[in-house]
């Protein structure tokens, strides 16, 4: 019995309750954290589950950041300085006001404090596309937000312009640098992730180093590094985008999508005398035989093994027989996909 994943059966009225969201595609408060234990052996205990859970979503959602127009507000409690009645707050002001059209009004929010504002602004994204798409399809009530008043000072206005540098994960504290580090380049925030101001920022970087930049903007060179990935990075960059490729090539879901002669892609699955196990995603491994698993095929760091593949290796395979009355599936190695 193979045990790759979970599967998450037993609640159907869940799927269609998933968060509007695409950026991260999680889901960690949309179904009972007790399913993750159904099959298990033993019982898990919940308290922790529910603490693992979140803290996995909390440090995706840190990495990716999320689009704050179009994330849910399920989602948004796991932004960090975020929690569910903040997160409440941002949604209704949302539904009133409109798009946010920069990162500055997440001050006008009822109950976010700069603390708050701090702590959650660099993991939260502005998308121009969204945020003018979303303004012209919501449509925003005429009231304008009030900006909240500090403690013995007068409320400052707040700008409603789309502000570039929001895009990123540039944190608001070091626009600043930002900014100056762009004059020092020779570049503007409307450059964002072009290739002539990527160029630049390399050469102004692998010239004089990036501590004593750093020095001379009076930044860390950690902040500073922070700066050069935003304005190199293209503009909706996703950290995913890098992540591997899928284990199966798609529209391959059944035996009788194989056919002698195609090429598809899977996961070692188990390893045999005989032969290694492949998972293609048609609900039926497939066996390499030994004949097919010649060191010519192998990687060199593989032909000195005592097993040529491991479980786990994602590998691209030719499909030699399909034997659907017997459920056998005979393949041979092209080669190993790293």
């Amino acid at each position: 019995m193979q045990q790759c994943g979970l599967w998450i059966g037993s609640g159907p009225h869940l799927a269609a309750s998933g968060t509007q969201a695409p950026v991260p595609n999680l889901r960690s408060d949309t179904f009972p954290v007790k399913l993750l234990s159904c099959g298990c052996k033993h019982d898990v205990s919940q308290p922790l589950l529910r603490a693992a859970l979140d803290g996995t979503v909390q440090e995706c959602v840190s990495f990716v950041g999320v689009d704050i127009n179009i994330c849910s507000e399920t989602l948004m409690r796991h932004v960090a300085g975020l929690n569910a009645g903040r997160a409440r707050s941002i949604a209704e002001w949302r539904e009133k006001f409109g798009p946010f059209q920069n990162r500055e009004q997440l001050t006008q929010v009822k109950g976010l404090g700069p603390k708050s504002f701090q702590q959650c602004a660099g993991f939260i994204r502005i998308n121009p596309e969204t945020a003018l798409r979303t303004h012209s399809e919501g449509g925003p009530s005429a009231d304008k937000p009030v900006a909240k008043k500090g403690k013995g000072k007068a409320s400052q206005p707040i700008s409603d312009q789309l502000n570039p540098l929001d895009q990123t994960c540039i944190h608001p504290e070091s626009y600043a640098i930002a900014m100056k580090f762009l004059s020092v380049v020779g570049g503007s925030v409307s450059q964002l992730g072009q290739t002539e101001l990527r160029q630049s920022v390399e050469a102004c970087v692998r010239d004089r180093g990036l501590e004593a930049l750093a020095r001379s903007l009076d930044a860390t060179p950690d902040t500073l590094q922070l700066i050069v990935d935003g304005l190199t990075q293209p503009p909706g960059f996703d950290i995913r985008q890098g992540f591997d490729q899928p284990d199966f090539k798609r529209g391959i879901v059944s035996m009788s999508d194989l056919h002698p002669g195609g090429v598809v892609t899977g996961r070692v699955t188990n390893m045999a005398l005989f032969g290694a196990f492949v998972d293609v995603g048609v609900g039926r491994s497939g066996l390499i035989p030994n004949r097919y698993l010649s060191a010519a095929k192998l990687p060199e760091d593989l032909r000195r093994r005592s097993l040529a593949l491991c479980p786990g290796e994602r590998v691209e395979v030719r499909v030699i027989d399909v034997d659907q009355q017997r459920k056998r599936i005979t393949l041979d190695l092209l080669r190993v996909l790293r």
